[in-house]
């Protein structure tokens, strides 16, 4: 996804949080906002990709900071907010244990993206509110005639909170159907993604494989993938990409013969533009080649 104007304040939005949790030093935290903007200026232009140039301001926040993992507190209170919503998820599910259902909690549990909301937002008042809503794009009939059709799935997930809920659709798809599950997680800390110690943490291995994809940006920025994971990708016929992140780098690409699933919530306008949405909807959205 190309940047829109309303992305400028989001980064800058962004910086100012990552600062906060990374340095005390008000003085280091002005010489580096000053570095941030003099970035932007050179790199935040039409036609630039927003989750690369997300990754390098947050990649150089980290570097002049020598904090290698700011949200590192956060992310495991994403994984506790979501954990302690647990049973009343389950209760929802054993009403209603259609495929469309765990998505839809899977994509409800995509709005625990500290990067999108401010730290001061009522994550439990917005689940509930989600929770009520419709998919605003279902294309769960492709992605269940996909999930029937394919022996191997590339899972691609997004933030640490989020991946308590995508482990429930990750449990019922390896019950539902005959498919063997990678999940593909950062390979070192970026915002609140999800990295190897998160995914074992909420014991994500219990039904996938998992990988890294070999390095550590704001979703999937493809030139900078390992050659290994870049491989692996490649060579993947179906995907199931989890979050705004994630989008925003695979709608970079083309897929001519890959079965490609994006699950988000639209948390931002530009996204929302992007999808053709309204600002906050949810959407499980077949790839159309």
């Amino acid at each position: 996804m190309k940047v829109y104007y309303e992305c400028g304040a989001c980064y800058l939005r962004q910086a100012k949080e990552a600062l906060n949790l990374a340095s005390d030093d008000d003085d280091l935290k002005l010489k580096i906002m000053e570095d941030v903007i003099k970035f932007l200026s050179k790199n935040f232009k039409k036609g630039a990709s927003s989750n690369a140039t997300g990754s390098g301001m947050h990649k150089l926040i980290m570097d002049e900071t020598g904090c290698n993992d700011p949200y590192n507190e956060k992310k495991h209170l994403g994984n506790e907010i979501a954990k302690n919503l647990l049973p009343q998820v389950k209760e929802i599910l054993k009403k209603d244990d259609s495929l469309e259902n765990y998505v839809k909690i899977s994509i409800v549990g995509n709005i625990l993206d500290f990067g999108a909301f401010g730290f001061d937002t009522d994550i439990n008042s917005l689940l509930n509110d989600y929770l009520g809503k419709d998919l605003a794009i279902n294309d769960v009939n492709s992605l269940d005639y996909a999930l029937k059709n394919h022996d191997e799935l590339l899972y691609l997930v997004d933030n640490t909170g989020e991946i308590v809920f995508d482990k429930l659709l990750l449990e019922k798809i390896k019950e539902d159907y005959d498919i063997h599950i990678t999940v593909a997680v950062k390979d070192n800390p970026i915002l609140n993604d999800a990295c190897m110690e998160d995914a074992l943490e909420v014991g994500l291995d219990e039904f996938a494989d998992l990988i890294t994809i070999g390095t550590n940006t704001v979703g999937v920025v493809y030139n900078s993938l390992s050659d290994d994971f870049r491989d692996f990708f490649d060579k993947s016929d179906f995907i199931i990409s989890k979050g705004m992140g994630n989008y925003e780098g695979l709608s970079e690409l083309d897929f001519p013969t890959q079965d490609v699933f994006y699950l988000l919530c639209s948390k931002c306008k530009a996204n929302a533009l992007s999808l053709d949405v309204a600002n906050g909807d949810m959407v499980l959205l077949k790839f159309k080649n």
